[in-house]
Parts: C-alpha cells; structure tokens; sequence
C-alpha cells in the first residue's frame, strides 16, 4: 500500500486509439484499490467520449457547466448590412442572413471566435458570447469518487475541460488526504492527452499486439517522454497475435520500460463490460481478471519505489 503522501500519487491511463480496453482495466483498479483498503480518487479524462461512469455506476452529488470559448453574435437591429464583417471573416461565418433581408448573421458553427468581425464592424453590431461546452460531475461510486465530465457534440476545448476536471479532483484528493489518483486518459496524443498528463508521476499505457498497436505505443511513449512521465506498459489480448506481442516486449526491453502485465483475450471481459461491472468484481477468477490484479500489484509497486525516490 502506499505511503500517506503530501499530495497524491498520479497513474494515467493512456492508449494510442480507442478500444484497447484501457477503462475496463482503470475500472478493474477502482475495484482492485478498494478490495485492498487503498482509498483513491478516480478521473474520467475521456472527455469527448466519457465511459468509465458506466461501468463504475456513480451517483452525482454535483453537477456544474462548463464554459469554454466565445462565438461572434450579430445584434439585428444595429446591423445595416455593410458587410465588413464577411469580408474579414476567413472562416466563412458571417453570411447575409436569410430570415432578414439587408442584415447579416453568424453561423456559430462555422464561427471560430476569432473576433476579427468584432473589430471591423463600423456599427458595434457583434459582440463575443461565451458558450456553454459541456458539464462536468463530482460523484460517489461503490469504489470511491470520481470526478468526470461531458463535452457538448461539436465542441472544442476538451483539453480545458480535462485540465479543469483533474484540477478539481487533486483538491479534492488533497481535502481528504488521499494518497493515489488514477486518470483514464483520452486516446491518441493531442491536446486532451497533454492535459491528462500533465502532473502525472506515472503513465500506463495500454495497447493491443499489433502492428497499429505497436505504433501507437510508440506514438504515446513519445508523448509520456517528452513530458517526463516514467512509463509502463500493458499488453491486452496478448495471445491473440503471439509476433505482435513479441515486438511490444522487445521495444519495451529497449526502451527500458517494464511490461507491467499481459492480459489474455477473455469473454467474460465484454460480460462484465455489458453487466456495467468490474471484471474483478463479476468474474473474480477468469483469466482476465487475474492478470488485471497482477497489473495493479506491478503497478503499485512502481508508484511506491517513485514515491521513496523523489
């Protein structure tokens, strides 16, 4: 078990694309960090696609909105249809307005807040309206809180929004003196990455043993060394592909990097996924479940020799 910290310990999630099966193991931790009497926090970074709740099932003690970026909006009264705003607009938002004519309009969707329309309009007709991009949750699990969020369809900021959901979950985690927060972190390597690692002591990543699976690897190994994240790494499915498997051992190997646990291609994985369950709480003694445990035990156990070196 780890130490009593002064702040808690970070383990992020990572995968090179959706699907590795990277929140069925955060949520198999949530059940493994509670059998075993480790009081931690748990963030859903996934923010675009957020699914950890509906296996973890939690209920909301709060709810709160999430304000992003600003879009260009045409007062209609003051408008006298100069068109200095499409002029300058390169993004093709300001059009002559349908519903009225002689007047223009912003299509928000097109709209990228530039305000460079805001600037030309000889009549102060355009202001720039802050939207509402999405909400974001503090909730109560049967395995301790998790703080999580959704990004409207369509919205951008997602990398804000992680930032914002993890800032809340370190408060609280330092509130309640918790010593361990785990992230599951978005896919791929862009900005909602970026955001989710930020802070991290420790990045797991997830992937499948394939040659896309080997690539990603890379692509997040990549991402984790820049920022100067120690990494592990999972292989799920690892007896699928057997050559695959073996060319993720040996990158690790050359990279110095510790293959934390190979978890074998198990049906009672999408049984306990379709149940909304922890595959370590619905099938305790599969295969799977098995090797989930001894991912976390190696996982733990690099978050522990991190914490004595600091």
């Amino acid at each position: 078990m780890l130490n009593q910290p002064r702040r808690a310990q970070q383990l992020v999630v990572l995968s090179g694309k959706g699907g590795t099966g990277k929140t069925s193991l955060c949520a198999a931790f949530a059940h493994l960090a509670n059998q075993n009497s480790l009081s931690a926090i748990f963030v859903d970074a996934d923010v675009d696609a957020a699914n950890l709740s509906l296996v973890l099932r939690p209920n909301q003690s709060e709810t709160h909105e999430f304000w992003g970026g600003s879009l260009a909006e045409i007062t209609p009264h003051l408008c006298t249809g100069c068109g200095a705003c499409e002029s300058v607009c390169r993004y093709d938002a300001a059009l002559p307005d349908p519903h009225s004519l002689g007047k223009y309009a912003i299509d928000p969707i097109a709209c990228d807040g530039c305000a460079a329309c805001v600037y030309a309009c000889p009549e102060e007709a355009i202001r720039m309206v802050q939207q509402q991009e999405g909400n974001w949750f503090h909730s109560q699990t049967a395995y301790g809180e998790l703080f999580h969020a959704e990004l409207f369809p369509g919205r951008e900021n997602s990398g804000k929004l992680v930032t914002l959901v993890k800032q809340q979950a370190r408060l609280r985690a330092e509130e309640s003196h918790l010593p361990l927060m785990v992230v599951d972190g978005p896919p791929g390597i862009g900005c909602p990455v970026i955001s989710a690692c930020a802070g991290a002591d420790l990045g797991l990543v997830v992937t499948e043993p394939s040659l896309a699976g080997l690539h990603d690897l890379k692509r997040v190994f990549g991402t984790l060394q820049h920022f100067h994240v120690p990494v592990l790494v999972c292989i799920n499915k690892a007896d699928l592909y057997p050559e695959g498997a073996r060319q993720i051992r040996e990158f690790a190997e050359e990279q110095g990097v510790e293959i934390a646990g190979e978890i074998p291609f198990d049906e009672s994985v999408p049984q306990a996924m379709l149940a909304g369950l922890p595959i370590n709480e619905m099938f305790p003694k599969s295969p799977a479940a098995q090797a989930a445990a001894q991912t976390w035990a190696a996982t733990m156990a690099r978050m522990m020799d991190l914490q004595v070196n600091r």
